[in-house]
């Protein structure tokens, strides 16, 4: 029953650490439904759906094509909702991992930077999938896209994740002290972010008493930057690779002292009380 623990070298820790993340994001990918090809179907359906809204309303409303990059319209569409989804379901996804009192703790090699990491690759895993598919389809069965810069395109979703990754570790960390204050904080920026992260519009073209209102989102910073390395004939004038960077390893910082001073005072009455 009680065996004696084995010292472990630094790369046998990190291996077994590493382990226990895969397995856990397999188990985050499979929660959404029992099948997890349906479930990645599902993903992929309501990013087509989200893609499908925002074309009829460009295309319905006067005014709001014409802002667009020239290029493919529909690939400028994506180019900014495949950022925002994996923005906003990498912070819904870190906010919903397991706390210190989740029962799953109670499993020795448990415990909740695997179940942070697992909630945040489980997530990068399946928006990843989901967008080469869909532009894959899309290549295929209708016009050949060209994207100027690969590579910085798919460091701008990587990017838009660990952004989401960082603010959802602090509201996770915040979230047994005042649930109900973070569910509405999370629940309101996600709402704000249909419009502050700049995915219906360009950088370049807002004037300099809007532009301050929309700087200050990371996500906007990476959604316009993808867009520069997506497009030869767009170059972001005021945003920068570099804001959002430093912003999430702040974040992440802070989330993470957070997190450890939270798990100090976590028990499995830590509701019941509150």
């Amino acid at each position: 029953m009680f065996q004696p623990s084995r010292p472990r070298s630094t790369t046998m820790g990190l291996v077994r650490l590493l382990g226990l993340i895969y397995h856990g994001s397999v188990r985050h990918v499979r929660r959404s439904h029992r099948n997890a090809v349906v479930g990645l179907i599902m993903n992929i359906m309501q990013t087509v759906i989200f893609i499908l809204a925002f074309y009829l309303m460009f295309t319905l409303v006067p005014g709001m094509r014409g802002s667009a990059v020239r290029g493919d319209f529909l690939l400028y569409l994506m180019s900014g909702i495949f950022l925002f989804l994996t923005f906003n379901k990498t912070m819904s996804a870190v906010i919903g991992s397991e706390g210190p009192a989740s029962p799953m703790m109670q499993h020795a090699p448990m415990n909740t930077i695997v179940a942070i990491g697992s909630a945040a690759i489980g997530a990068l895993y399946v928006q990843l999938l989901s967008m080469f598919v869909v532009l894959f389809v899309y290549h295929v069965a209708f016009t050949p896209i060209t994207i100027y810069n690969p590579v910085g395109a798919i460091g701008m979703v990587l990017l838009s994740w660990f952004s989401g990754f960082s603010i959802g570790l602090v509201l996770l960390a915040m979230k047994p002290w005042a649930p109900g204050a973070v569910g509405l904080v999370s629940m309101i920026y996600q709402r704000l972010n249909m419009i502050a992260s700049g995915k219906m519009f360009l950088a370049n073209t807002l004037p300099g008493y809007m532009l301050t209102l929309f700087d200050w989102n990371p996500l906007f910073h990476c959604i316009d930057q993808a867009r520069g390395y997506t497009f030869i004939n767009y170059s972001p004038q005021f945003t920068a690779v570099s804001y959002p960077i430093y912003v999430s390893v702040a974040l992440i910082m802070i989330g993470l002292m957070g997190e450890f001073y939270t798990r100090k005072f976590a028990s499995a009455s830590w509701y019941a009380r509150r």
